[in-house]
């Protein structure tokens, strides 16, 4: 993963940013090495082995008196495919791979923390879908390392969002994911909530991988329910990944 200053920064000013980002499909890192979140650290493995029942405001609220209509995955996929993207990041000497995604049509998005830890702000490129332009990050509005997110807004405009889930959703509904796991842009996984494991955190059997983090965890009516970020036990076979839950940004954004 190591890549010079020197050629990042040519790459950046000869606009050729796009055989970087050729390359990483193929190594395709988002966790990073040193100050990634492939795992917990004895404290907060002892938070989240405290189970804690879901909030009375997260009791799913039913199609009846939402007007909601259940999507299948081809239907969500097609629709919000273009709402999510590919962040690169660098410190200076290596680079780094994630995803993210907006939340309103004016550049609003969100990825995980660590995604953007410890490297250079203004050095970020997002890679829009069916794409070949690189856009910059404007302004970071908000970030946690503690809930592992970033609230940040990116210099364009009109853009493919996926709205806000208002509810919690229960252990057992089905939820999609959509990132770039190892560099494989936009890809599409489902799954159900295995567990909450604390109150803003849910383990989820939907496949993630490294560059999946900071990717949408998307409920079956088209809203943005987590942030994709990563796995329990890095290397187990038991599906046992989590998310951050949507509700950890709420208090940052005008939501009603």
């Amino acid at each position: 993963y190591i890549f010079s200053l020197k050629i990042f920064l040519k790459t950046m000013k000869t606009n050729r940013f796009l055989l970087l980002v050729s390359s990483l499909f193929i190594i395709g890192c988002a966790h990073k090495s040193g100050h990634n979140k492939q795992g917990f650290s004895q404290e907060e493995r002892g938070v989240i082995s405290q189970q804690s029942t879901m909030q009375k405001s997260g009791t799913k609220v039913t199609d009846d008196n939402q007007g909601r209509v259940k999507m299948d995955g081809s239907e969500i996929f097609s629709k919000y495919n273009t709402a999510v993207f590919m962040v690169f990041t660098s410190d200076g000497y290596n680079m780094y791979q994630g995803s993210g995604f907006f939340i309103d049509n004016s550049g609003l998005a969100v990825s995980n923390y660590h995604v953007f830890q410890n490297t250079s702000i203004g050095e970020e490129g997002i890679k829009l879908t069916g794409s070949n332009d690189i856009y910059k990050v404007s302004e970071i509005l908000q970030r946690s390392e503690k809930e592992d997110f970033i609230l940040f807004r990116v210099n364009i405009t009109n853009t493919n969002y996926i709205p806000i889930a208002r509810c919690k959703p229960n252990v057992g509904e089905k939820v999609f994911a959509i990132g770039s796991p190892r560099g494989l842009e936009n890809t599409f996984s489902s799954g159900e909530i295995s567990q909450w494991r604390d109150r803003n955190l849910m383990q989820i059997s939907a496949l993630i991988d490294h560059g999946s983090s900071g990717g949408a965890l998307i409920n079956e009516y088209g809203e943005a329910i987590g942030i994709t970020s990563g796995s329990f036990y890095d290397g187990s076979q038991a599906n046992l990944n989590y998310a951050w839950s949507i509700d950890v940004i709420k208090p940052y954004i005008n939501f009603k």
